[in-house]
């Protein structure tokens, strides 16, 4: 007699799953860009998702140059401001800060996430303290304004940091020099076609039992009185349940990245995209809006990173979009 094929169920890919520390997504790696110098990361609200009619621009697609229906996101993303530049050097366990200059003038509600310095000094000034020489890496402490969204319900922003890549030393310096107390936009980051990676924290859904956390085979009312339980938690020896046992646990609310989204769009007009009645969950876009090609993690309002695709070596193809569908997404 045959044997069944029945393979493991649900992804072992992410262990163990627990709560993400914040609600702020960090980044860890950052790529070298070609051109330069720039910011390599920005940051919105996620504003939620519809359908668009695009021209296949996937050579390898079996529907390449032709009109395809693929499902967008939304992200809104007004102008960051930087609060303060970085200048790190590198050490045996890994990068240390050497300085830091922060901007004269912040927004007072910059002071709710944290301690501002009173005094301030030119990042000429500071670079004089240390040796250029030990300069390894410049970033820039930006943050969101949400003030300028009517979808999020809160004004204190969301801080995190941003690598200044491209070019040499000295012309990082410069740009940084350049944009410190400044708005940024999202065009200083990318344009329409390019690849970005996204990181989120996807919807929590709180504690929840083996058959919704791992996807395991609900059992036969034969076998058990419990038929949502796991079958087995392990043999005899080792005496303890090894950590490979699908068991009830914290559901959602994980750090996820999504590598390689296509940037369709970068709007202006908010009449463009917002559906009749608004995005569920969410209402109106009312800045800067991007649309990328796919979903991504988190639900409605949720705060979401862009960083430099690390994993593309593709060409950077510029979408022709026809179509972007307004319908109402009212009791979708």
């Amino acid at each position: 007699m045959a044997k069944p094929h029945a393979p493991k169920r649900g992804s072992h890919g992410f262990s163990p799953r627990k709560r993400a520390k914040s609600h702020i997504p960090h980044i860890k790696t950052w790529p070298e860009p070609a051109e330069g110098p720039r910011i390599q990361g920005f940051a919105g609200y996620k504003a939620g998702m519809t359908h668009a009619f695009i021209v296949d621009y996937r050579k390898k697609s079996t529907t390449a140059g032709q009109e395809v229906m693929v499902p967008v996101t939304v992200v809104e993303v007004p102008p960051m401001k930087v609060a303060a530049v970085r200048f790190y050097g590198r050490e045996p366990y890994g990068l240390r800060v050497i300085t830091e200059v922060w901007a004269k003038k912040l927004d007072k509600e910059l002071k709710e996430r944290l301690p501002i310095p009173k005094k301030t000094r030119k990042i000429d000034e500071a670079l004089k303290e240390i040796n250029l020489d030990e300069v390894e890496d410049v970033r820039v402490i930006a943050y969101t304004q949400p003030k300028k969204i009517t979808g999020v319900p809160k004004k204190v922003p969301d801080i995190m940091e941003l690598r200044i890549g491209g070019g040499t030393l000295q012309e990082r310096i410069d740009y940084a020099k350049k944009i410190l107390g400044k708005e940024v936009d999202i065009t200083d980051f990318v344009q329409p076609g390019k690849m970005v990676d996204v990181m989120a924290v996807t919807k929590g859904k709180g504690w929840q039992g083996a058959v919704k956390r791992w996807g395991i085979r609900i059992l036969s009312h034969k076998n058990s009185k419990k038929r949502r339980k796991v079958g087995t938690a392990g043999p005899k020896r080792p005496g303890y349940v090894k950590p490979t046992v699908p068991q009830a646990g914290q559901t959602g609310y994980h750090h996820r990245t999504e590598y390689n989204k296509r940037v369709l769009l970068i709007g202006e007009n908010p009449e463009e995209i917002n559906p009749k009645g608004g995005f569920l969950h969410y209402g109106m876009v009312r800045n800067k809006y991007v649309v990328l090609h796919g979903s991504i993690p988190g639900p409605a309002k949720r705060l979401v990173r862009f960083r430099d695709a690390v994993r593309f070596r593709g060409e950077t193809v510029a979408p022709e979009i026809r179509y972007i569908s307004l319908e109402s997404k009212q009791g979708v």
